[in-house]
């Protein structure tokens, strides 16, 4: 990775604009080139002008395809007999199963056993092998992960702590900005800040003034911690509905960008998730996990600072939610409705 002069002091980040465009090129014939939708409703809640760009049509149901095709496309020959292995609660799981199935590699992928069920199949069913860990018990992904290098000798392919995983996240900004190239404000769901950290430094190069806000579940909060306190903040695993936002501690190469790059981090509840969840499936017509409606969930909220008639771009990243989950949130959601009607 080339790196690119940031923030203070002009300090080298580890990628930069052109390791973005090159991931393009690279993840080009991989990948779909997501629409990037609208609604008056959500602009009235929010009180601005979104502009969300919808990776819930990514293939494998989020944007995780994007910086798994990134890393898997530069590896070597002998890199690629070896296979390679992977740790995720699920949307990074099944980009990489996809991706090293697309290219003839073996993968074996680390995932806890409370993972949702649907993700657990699709992972298998796109033909890795899949490790179970019991996070909520504390084993260590990443130490499983790094038994199964040791042992077999595999290619460690990280979900966000990675370069070439973060150019690869940052093609969406991209996307998103040759589309609606007058955007004020750039917001992201954020758990190990790749796809934050990426599109922050795509958005900020091809656009300065842009302020690029990351998403978080309330409670996990760790990238929020991280930024304030000036080095990174690990938490024990989160209890959130938000299952693929359920990280400890933010990557030291997202963390470097955002310290540079980023306008911050803001929190979302479990509630305004599920309302995100609700307003998007009955509103929009679009299905999208409690994690990839988090920037969508902290708009409506009115959490994100400055954007009051700005026109904003926000990535819904998933779309993964098992039916079940889906149904209780929509259910929830129309009890709570139907309860504020009756009182008034």
């Amino acid at each position: 990775m080339s790196g690119v002069n940031g923030g203070s002091g002009g300090h080298l980040l580890p990628v930069s604009l052109a390791d973005v465009e090159a991931a393009r090129a690279r993840i080009a014939p991989h990948v779909h080139r997501t629409p990037v939708l609208t609604s008056r409703t959500a602009d009235g809640r929010a009180g601005a002008r979104l502009f969300l760009k919808a990776e819930v049509y990514q293939r494998t149901g989020a944007f995780k395809v994007r910086g798994a095709f990134s890393r898997l496309t530069l590896l070597s020959g002998d890199e690629r007999r070896r296979g390679v292995v992977a740790f995720s609660s699920g949307n990074h799981a099944q980009a990489v199963a996809l991706a090293a199935r697309e290219l003839g590699v073996p993968a074996t992928i680390v995932m806890p056993a409370d993972a949702p069920a649907g993700k657990l199949a699709a992972t298998r069913g796109y033909g890795a092998r899949v490790v179970l860990y019991d996070r909520l018990a504390g084993e260590d992904r990443e130490a499983v992960a790094a038994r199964i290098v040791g042992e077999e000798g595999a290619v460690l392919v990280p979900p966000f702590d990675d370069p070439c995983v973060v150019a690869g996240q940052g093609t969406c900004a991209l996307e998103l900005l040759e589309e609606v190239p007058d955007l004020d404000v750039l917001v992201t769901p954020c758990g190990g800040a790749g796809l934050l950290s990426g599109c922050t430094v795509a958005a900020t190069e091809l656009r300065p003034a842009i302020a690029a806000w990351g998403v978080e579940p309330e409670a996990g909060d760790d990238v929020r911690r991280s930024l304030l306190a000036g080095r990174r903040v690990t938490i024990p695993v989160p209890r959130t509905i938000a299952d693929s936002l359920q990280t400890t501690c933010v990557g030291e190469i997202p963390f470097a960008i955002l310290t540079a790059r980023a306008a911050g981090v803001v929190t979302a509840t479990d509630d305004e998730l599920a309302f995100a969840v609700a307003f998007a499936a009955m509103r929009m017509k679009v299905v999208i996990e409690p994690g990839g409606a988090a920037g969508l969930a902290a708009l409506l909220a009115g959490k994100v600072p400055g954007t009051a008639g700005r026109r904003v771009g926000v990535v819904l990243s998933g779309g993964n939610v098992d039916p079940e989950r889906l149904a209780a949130i929509l259910a929830s959601q129309n009890d709570r409705a139907n309860e504020a009607r009756a009182s008034q």
